[in-house]
């Protein structure tokens, strides 16, 4: 990128940035009103191409308002929270909306989730209603005694991909909207940014998912920078949206910055490294909602003469790493890559502003990176009791600090939010939120002053594979619960070739027989499938500090590795369902990056 153009981009964000103001809490402004302001302004315009179905603006406002009458007169009300249980379609953004229009705040529900960790993201947030498609109704169905409500309370959403017209259970009612009327309600005027538009469900550090809180004025803020500053969207784009409607990034970047643009978007259930490109050129896709790992699966495609013949231009995510990141712009012939760093729950994050390559960008806020015992998993105070700022290039832990303009949401649990908050860092009184990720500062050239950083590591209980934070607590929770186990110790390694961390469980065994096939069932039903450790290593004892917490470093940095590890591995093979005796052979496969994980 030349002097000339680094300046322009400058110029060009810093304009779009002012144009940010904040706007009071109390302004009437919401999800569900943007929405009906976007009909009201380009109603013939296309705003979701999904499964050969087409809806323009004005036809998905229609459909949103029929779902909002609906709901209301089964007794939804403003503040009232109601569990989204839907693989990525229409009717998850209809009912996302339909919700808001009313008050009432779309509990978004991890679609791989089952049993324990379902029960609880859906009660954890006093859910009154739930909302399940059919393609989910089996894992429902399993903790529905457990969930307290009546059959009216659960409402079902025919899937039309699935074979048949459909009937709902015994257990829930047809949200049947047809024939509601297709007008904006009152009420949705009287929904302001202060209120709460959703919950997010993060694995935070520790334990089960929280629910993050986001409010209207949060979804407006953010869906608007993607939409302006990292994107810079117009009517005539349109993005291919193959992330989770459940991630804030399925929501934020994907449905906010249409909504904001008054563009549309390609939606996809998931992600398919094959079809995407032919489905870019189908539906003329310019723009790519992306996470790193989904980067690297397009790079694992056999190289086409025409890759670079597509119309995405412009990508925006998270987690694009450097390794990849110019080989990726290259073949695909992507201009723009709109990289950001930053949580559900965060008060602040980074963001690739000025178009750089192989960083997350700056962070607005004030912020420092920190000194940080990785081995011991601590936090390295001065003698006076103060974090310590690294040097430059030096990694450190990343602390945002919270103000009134870095307001910290936190978390329905407030004892959950508090574990998020440190307190005296620099000074007596401060309080930065705790970002549980190791940056550090890169050089990228003219940047008008601003430090700029990459993504390190996580630190501490969770780590990061295919898309999702797992709580390495959670995990262990669930392994202890098999007959077999006496205790266990969940930890993330690397593989070579893929992203993030794969789970690895340390396992001592009652008796000491590990009763591998029983061990094998017992996760593969219990545990989400992103969240299953690949790797199982049998343990006689267990290494713990001088206060019990379990020691994972050195399980880490032996990892897999047969030529280290003393004791029995195991490995979960791709598409299989038991694990088994990890041998040199496949071994090999691993470190080549050929496993095929």
């Amino acid at each position: 990128m030349g002097a000339v153009t680094d300046v322009l981009t400058m110029l060009g964000v810093i304009r779009k940035a002012l144009k940010l103001t904040p706007l009071p809490g109390d302004t009437p402004l919401s999800l569900g009103s943007m929405v009906a302001q976007r009909a009201q302004q380009s109603p013939d315009n296309v705003m979701v191409v999904f499964e050969g179905v087409t809806l323009t603006w004005g036809q998905f406002n229609t459909k949103a308002n029929q779902m909002a009458h609906y709901l209301k007169s089964q007794g939804v009300k403003k503040g009232d929270a109601v569990a989204l249980l839907m693989e990525n379609r229409i009717e998850n953004l209809a009912c996302v909306t339909a919700l808001a229009k009313i008050g009432a705040v779309a509990a978004m529900i991890n679609t791989s989730l089952t049993e324990a960790p379902l029960l609880h993201c859906i009660k954890s947030v006093a859910s009154v209603k739930v909302i399940v498609g059919q393609e989910l109704l089996s894992p429902l169905s399993e903790i529905r005694s457990e969930l307290g409500l009546a059959s009216n309370d659960i409402f079902w959403v025919q899937d039309a991909a699935l074979s048949g017209a459909g009937v709902a259970p015994e257990w829930a009612v047809a949200l049947d909207f047809e024939g509601q009327p297709g007008t904006d309600l009152p009420q949705t005027a009287e929904v302001t940014l202060s209120d709460l538009a959703y919950y997010i469900f993060t694995s935070g550090t520790t334990g089960l998912p929280k629910a993050s809180r986001i409010t209207h004025d949060r979804h407006y803020r953010m869906s608007l920078g993607f939409s302006s500053i990292l994107l810079n969207m117009s009517e005539q784009d349109r993005i291919y949206a193959c992330l989770p409607l459940y991630h804030s990034s399925g929501m934020f970047i994907c449905f906010g910055s249409i909504i904001h643009s008054g563009g549309s978007m390609f939606l996809r259930r998931k992600f398919s490294a094959s079809n995407l490109l032919r489905e870019a050129r189908q539906h003329q896709t310019t723009c790519f909602a992306y996470i790193g790992e989904l980067c690297r699966y397009l790079l694992h495609q056999a190289p086409q003469p025409d890759d670079a013949d597509n119309p995405i231009r412009k990508c925006v995510g998270n987690g694009l790493r450097p390794d990849i990141w110019m080989e990726f712009k290259t073949r695909f012939g992507i201009e723009r890559v709109g990289e950001f760093y930053g949580a559900s729950e965060g008060n602040a994050g980074c963001v690739n502003a000025f178009n750089k390559d192989c960083t997350v960008g700056f962070c607005g806020a004030r912020h420092a990176l920190v000194r940080y015992d990785v081995l011991n998993d601590e936090l390295l105070r001065s003698r006076k009791g103060f974090c310590q700022k690294v040097k430059k290039g030096e990694a450190g832990l990343m602390l945002m600090e919270i103000s009134k303009d870095a307001v910290f949401d936190g978390y329905v649990d407030p004892g959950a939010t508090q574990k998020k908050i440190l307190t005296d860092v620099f000074k007596k009184g401060d309080r930065y939120f705790n970002s549980g990720d190791l940056l550090k500062q890169v050089d990228v050239g003219f940047a008008l002053g601003l430090p700029h950083y990459q993504f390190v590591d996580r630190v501490g209980d969770t780590y990061r594979w295919k898309g999702e934070n797992v709580s390495t607590n959670e995990i262990g929770e669930i392994i202890n619960g098999a007959d077999s186990v006496a205790y266990c110790n969940v930890y993330g390694v690397q593989l070579p070739g893929t992203d993030g961390r794969a789970g690895m469980v340390a396992i001592s065994a009652k008796h000491g027989s590990l009763q591998l096939p029983a061990i094998s069932q017992h996760i593969i039903e219990k545990v989400p499938s992103y969240a299953r450790p690949l790797f199982i290593r049998q343990v006689m004892d267990m290494d713990t500090t001088g206060t019990f917490k379990m020691k994972k470093a050195e399980l880490r940095e032996q990892a897999y590795h047969l030529d280290q590890c003393p004791d029995p591995l195991f490995v979960l093979k791709p598409g299989s369902n038991e694990y088994e005796a990890l041998d040199r052979a496949f071994y090999q496969q691993i470190l080549a990056g050929t496993a095929g994980y």
